[in-house]
Parts: C-alpha cells; structure tokens; sequence
C-alpha cells in the first residue's frame, strides 16, 4: 500500500483530493471542522518536505451547476486557520484561470480549487475531464475517505494519469488500516454492536461480518423485526413486516458459524414518539399495544456492557435507541461507556456510519475509542466487504 511516506515532496506539487465537505451555518462558517482536521497532517506532510498542495473537494449537491452558496470559497479562511497556512484559493476546477494559478504556486503555498461538483462530468467520472485535473500535481493523493466509494473524475479516474506517482494520504491510509484490524487482523473477541432503525439497511453488513466476529449486539429500531420473527409482540415499534424471514435467517446462520447473538431483553417504551412521552421497561417481547421501544433496558444494557467489556476488537455502527431525544439516550450513552472502558482496556473500537459518529461527537467519546470513521457510505460499502473505486485506483 503505498502512502504519502513513501515519497519526498520537494519542489513537487501534490494533487490532493480531500473531503471538505463540511456542514455551513447561513452566514456560511463552518460548524464542524473534523474533516478538515482530519486532512491537516497529509497537507502538512507535502509542505515540510518543500513542496505545494493543490486541493480539490466536493461541497454539497450541485448538481452540475456554478452556486455561490455552495463555493469553496467560504471555507477558505477556516482551512487557512486550521492549517496554520494563508490558503490561495481560485474561482474555478479547471482551465485557464487555474492554470495561471497552478503555475504561479510556489513551494510552501496551498491552493484550494473551486468545488469540482459545479461540473457534471465530475460525478459521471469524465476521463477528459479528470485528465484536466490532473495537470495540477506531480504526484496524486487521495485523502478522501468519504468519497472513496464513488467513481468520480477526481477520485478514482484521474488516479490513471499518475500511473506511478499515486498515493494514500494519512487518513485515507488510516481507515483502510482500522476496517482492516476489525475484518481481518483483529484480536479476538471480536463484536460488532449494530444498530439504527432498520435491518434492510444492514443486511449486507451482517452477512459480510458474520465470518470474521464472535458477538453480534443487536440494538435500536432492527431489534423489533428480529423480536416480532421470533414471535414477541412488539406493540407500535418500527418493524420491517417483510424481513422477519430474513431476521430468522440470519439468526441461523448466526448459529451455524458459531456467533453469539445478543438482542434486547427489555425496552424502555413510550406512548408516543416524542421526547415528553410516558415511558416504562418492559419485557422486550410484551411491548403493549399503543406503545413502541425507543430504547434500550436496564437489563439489556448490563448484558451488552459484559460483552463489550470481554472484547479484544469491537465495531460500533449505529444507535441503539433514539438519542437525539434526551429521554432515549441513556442507551447509546451506556454502549458509549462501555466501549470506553474496554478501549481503555487495550481493546481496539472503531465506530463508523452517520448516525453512530453524531452520537460519539455529542457525547464526548470521540477520544475515547480507538478510531472514529469519517466516511459514512464509505465505511458501510467496506463493512459489506465492497472494494472501494477509490481505493482500488491507488492500488493498480
């Protein structure tokens, strides 16, 4: 796997796809600057070795079209800061404009292109269009996670055009490294905590995973289709009709391979979706009629916390109940301490999907587990054992 370690940057330009795409209030400042964090040591690499960075991003959903809310322009200051580097910054991905702007880089400067989704040809991975990016680098760096899974222009064609000046950054390089020690080279026991609303939307997951853990935690809205298969009420909570047939399936397979399942034994149910709902605990396969499990009990939580706590390498996707309500959160909270605790432990914990990543952030346990993924299709399609284009560019 070549990285950015592998080579010396002086007096080089380096192509650098990042992933700055990153969420903007309506006076347009950045509200979370985590990935432009996360790319600052792969930029500051290619500086200190005597060279200059050209970076390319996406920010939002064009479509195609030149739009001024959704310029790069806006974070220019933030990454400036954040880097500890005045960045240059030009209104455009290509052509004339940037190429003056290419040539007039010296070392030790930065240059930030203009959002390369204002071109349809980016998002329909255009050669013609990827060959006119990559006259803005020496050497290709691919730093961008969260885009990896996608075969655009900028993140997996132009990579051809550096037949052997091509490289991971430090982040892109790092999250190949922690799916891999959980798919792969992990210490056993190895769990996967699931969890979210629905078990359609994991169900490649869970195949792909149940060869490589010992412990599947089940949790969140997908525990009443295994519940209601297994033939318990589950009196209004969220439940897939039509893949009860799967949830039995893959519970047998589970069986077979020798991987303990672990779902819910109690629920904290409300009358109502709603924060000021009535609650009570009750049995996880008694929920009355009239009222749904919003999150997890008292007793399925202590039963999760032994597994997690007896676990050498743990993946954490998805909430187990609806946290960003306060009165449902003390699940996800209680899986949050656990896996802590075990990471203190010397067990290695990686968490990775949207909603999973936003309850870490909001309760503090980002430094508290062993690596918080920053792509969120990204890190599902490598999970359900897909090679990512992205990826898979760098390696030819």
């Amino acid at each position: 796997m070549r990285t950015i370690d592998d080579y010396n940057f002086a007096d080089k330009k380096a192509l650098i796809r990042v992933d700055f795409n990153v969420p903007l209030d309506e006076d347009f400042n950045v509200t979370d600057t985590s990935r432009i964090d996360a790319a600052k040591p792969t930029i500051l690499k290619v500086l200190e070795d005597g060279g200059s960075a050209v970076l390319m991003s996406h920010l939002g959903r064009p479509k195609g079209q030149s739009n001024p809310d959704l310029s790069l322009s806006h974070i220019c200051d933030k990454v400036s800061e954040i880097i500890g580097v005045q960045v240059k910054f030009v209104a455009d991905c290509v052509g004339e404009k940037v190429e003056q702007a290419y040539s007039d880089l010296q070392n030790g400067e930065i240059l930030l292109l203009e959002n390369l989704r204002f071109y349809d040809e980016e998002t329909n991975g255009d050669e013609a269009f990827a060959e006119k990016l990559s006259h803005f680098g020496d050497i290709y760096v691919n730093d961008a996670f969260g885009t990896a899974h996608r075969a655009h222009a900028s993140t997996t064609v132009v990579a051809k055009f550096f037949p052997e000046n091509k490289c991971f950054g430090y982040l892109l390089a790092k999250e190949i490294k922690a799916i891999d020690k959980v798919m792969q080279t992990g210490e056993k026991p190895v769990t996967a905590i699931l969890g979210g609303a629905k078990v359609s939307s994991k169900i490649t997951i869970i195949e792909n995973i149940l060869d490589k853990v010992d412990n599947l935690v089940i949790g969140g809205g997908m525990t009443y289709t295994f519940v209601k298969a297994k033939g318990g009420k589950v009196g209004d909570s969220i439940c897939e009709d039509d893949k009860m047939e799967l949830a039995l399936d893959i519970l047998k397979q589970a069986e077979e391979k020798g991987v303990a399942v672990h779902l819910p034994v109690d629920v904290l149910a409300a009358d109502d979706f709603n924060n000021n709902a009535k609650t009570q605990v009750v049995d996880v396969t008694e929920i009355p009629d009239g009222w749904q499990g919003l999150d997890a009990g008292p007793k399925t939580l202590e039963n999760f916390k032994q597994v997690i706590l007896n676990s050498k390498t743990i993946l954490w996707n998805g909430p187990v109940g609806v946290f960003e309500m306060e009165s449902f959160a003390k699940g996800t909270i209680a899986i949050g301490n656990a896996v802590d605790e075990a990471t203190a432990k010397g067990a290695f914990s990686l968490v990775g999907g949207g909603d999973s990543v936003a309850a870490v952030k909001q309760f503090g346990f980002e430094d508290k587990v062993s690596y918080v993924s920053t792509g969120g299709g990204a890190m599902l399609e490598s999970l359900e054992g897909k090679t990512l284009p992205g990826i898979a560019a760098i390696m030819a």
